[in-house]
């Protein structure tokens, strides 16, 4: 998003995070109602379409959503709704986008206020590392031809009791309703906004074997001295890499294993 749409997407958050700071509202529970509005605008394109057009008066558009979700919703996700619509959006899909955004947020604040939001993040770190390694898994989650229900079958018989309800909700929908989106970059992105939750960066840590629990806190103080934030580790473990770690945050690669220095070697006397 950009212009327009970056701000309206930024006051609305505002606004998430005043609702779900009051113990009235069930973080969750909004979290469901968000990403259902989202389904019904991405599905009813004229309708997106006249809740973001610029030429409507802004408070026309509001009365308009909280007629049509007035008995749908609860009072709190319709009045977010609404302030969302009466916000000027660059492209009507960026509306339904900021709506997935929320409904995710959403959902990660509760995990957050169950002290669990930290299992969230490596659940979904955990998930993402499994689908990667199982092509028939998949194949089988990205299938267009499967069934949204036999979709969710087949990721509650993964999840169901085995991860935290955040991580399954966010998983279930991801996977039952990508929007255009890859399972690796949406899996990616729920990673980045539970980061964003603790404003956190996220650093995927590849090494030989497991790193001890002092090695992992030096190395999460050394990055955030670097970067200047808090730093939530994601850890993998990969016997080719000989030596050392290899480490990523957002695009940048921090390369110390003994095998990016081999093969760096082996370059410099090949030329």
């Amino acid at each position: 998003m950009n212009g327009a749409s970056r701000e309206a997407l930024a006051a609305a958050r505002e606004r998430l995070d005043a609702l779900t700071d009051s113990t009235s509202v069930d973080a969750g529970s909004l979290a469901d109602e968000l990403a259902a509005v989202t389904a019904l605008l991405h599905r009813e394109v004229s309708l997106r379409r006249v809740l973001t057009d610029p030429a409507q008066a802004a408070e026309a558009k509001a009365e308009l959503a909280q007629r049509l979700l007035g008995t749908q919703v609860s009072g709190p996700a319709a009045d977010l709704v609404a302030g969302m619509v009466r916000s000027r959006w660059s492209r009507s899909r960026d509306l339904v986008d900021a709506l997935e955004t929320l409904a995710d947020t959403a959902d990660l604040t509760a995990a957050q206020q169950a002290g669990k939001l930290d299992d969230v993040e490596d659940e979904l770190f955990r998930f993402g590392r499994i689908v990667s390694g199982n092509p028939e898994l998949r194949a089988a989650l990205t299938d267009r031809k499967a069934t949204t229900s036999a979709k969710g079958e087949l990721l509650r018989s993964l999840l169901g009791g085995r991860a935290q309800p955040a991580t399954e909700r966010l998983v279930t929908r991801l996977v039952t309703a990508p929007r255009g989106r890859s399972l690796e970059s949406g899996l990616e992105s729920l990673s980045k906004l539970a980061a964003e939750r603790r404003n956190r960066m996220v650093a995927i840590v590849t090494s030989a074997v497991p790193l001890s629990d002092p090695q992992k806190r030096r190395l999460g103080a050394a990055l955030a001295k670097v970067y200047g934030r808090q730093m939530h580790l994601n850890l993998d473990v990969d016997p080719e890499v000989l030596g050392g770690i290899r480490v990523q945050v957002g695009d940048e690669v921090i390369n110390g294993s003994l095998a990016d220095r081999l093969e760096d070697a082996s370059r410099r006397l090949a030329s």
